[in-house]
């Protein structure tokens, strides 16, 4: 079997995308997905995405970890796909697709940036590892002392919590390590544990999106500059008085790497 693949990176999360709309890809060999994404022994990469047609949509992105099993929502990802497709001509400049969360909306300009709606989020939960909620994938963000972020221990931190007590019945969290600006406009600092990756990696979408979210109880206003070792993000939104947001986007770039052949 030969598969065509491309990568993507979005704020250096990197991505093996697939055109599956002739549904081929063997997607229930977790072994194979895993290979696929190993830097080592594959074409490397933090996720693989197939790209499949879906009645009602433009497409529907299925997203798997690099562990080999099917994830839940990724945002980088989903604005990469967003661009995938553009690339494939499935859509122009917007976008209406399905994702493990539900309907997505996107747009695409000239430079490359993708502004990916996210999902509405109701509220958030205070834990003693830090905030808790969910952006299309759980996350805890826990907010440290300005000066830290730098020589934190985020595969040992973030480790300890996902696979704690407090979220192991919940199937385990993100984990995002989060510095304050020293002054407004400044963009937020953030390091993520991801889960299903078992490591850092060097951006999150769903984390940032979750760390404004945090942020915004701590003061910040949308739209919400962030900035990850991949890279810098932007997350806007509406607040409301009960806790919940509303017209969440996460914005940022989604660019081509390169295409090839695997013969498997």
């Amino acid at each position: 079997m030969t598969i065509h693949f491309f990568k993507y990176q979005g704020t250096a999360n990197d991505f093996v995308m697939v055109d599956d709309r002739a549904r081929t890809f063997p997607a229930a060999d977790h072994a194979l997905v895993n290979r696929l994404c190993d830097r080592r022994r594959g074409i490397g990469a933090d996720g693989l995405i197939l790209l499949r047609e879906a009645p009602g949509y433009d497409f529907e992105m299925v997203y798997f970890n690099a562990d080999g099993h099917l994830g839940s929502m990724c945002g980088n990802g989903g604005r990469c796909t967003v661009a995938f497709a553009q690339q494939l001509g499935v859509i122009g400049e917007q976008a209406r697709f399905l994702a493990a969360d539900g309907p997505h909306e996107a747009s695409i300009d000239e430079a490359g940036q993708v502004r990916l709606r996210m999902m509405d989020v109701e509220g958030q939960q205070e834990w003693p590892e830090g905030v808790f909620l969910n952006t299309g994938s759980p996350h805890v963000v826990s907010f440290l002392p300005p000066g830290t972020l730098a020589g934190y221990d985020v595969y040992g931190r973030g480790r300890a919590v996902r696979y704690g007590d407090a979220f192991r019945e919940r199937g385990g969290t993100n984990v995002n390590f989060v510095e304050a600006p020293a002054a407004v406009g400044q963009p937020w600092q953030v390091r993520t544990y991801e889960r299903g990756v078992e490591n850092e990696t060097h951006s999150c979408g769903t984390g940032v999106t979750a760390v404004a979210l945090a942020a915004a109880r701590r003061g910040a206003q949308s739209p919400v500059p962030l900035r990850t070792p991949g890279g810098e993000l932007s997350v806007s939104f509406v607040a409301h008085a009960d806790g919940s947001f509303t017209e969440v986007y996460l914005s940022g770039p989604a660019e081509y790497v390169f295409a090839g052949h695997l013969n498997l």
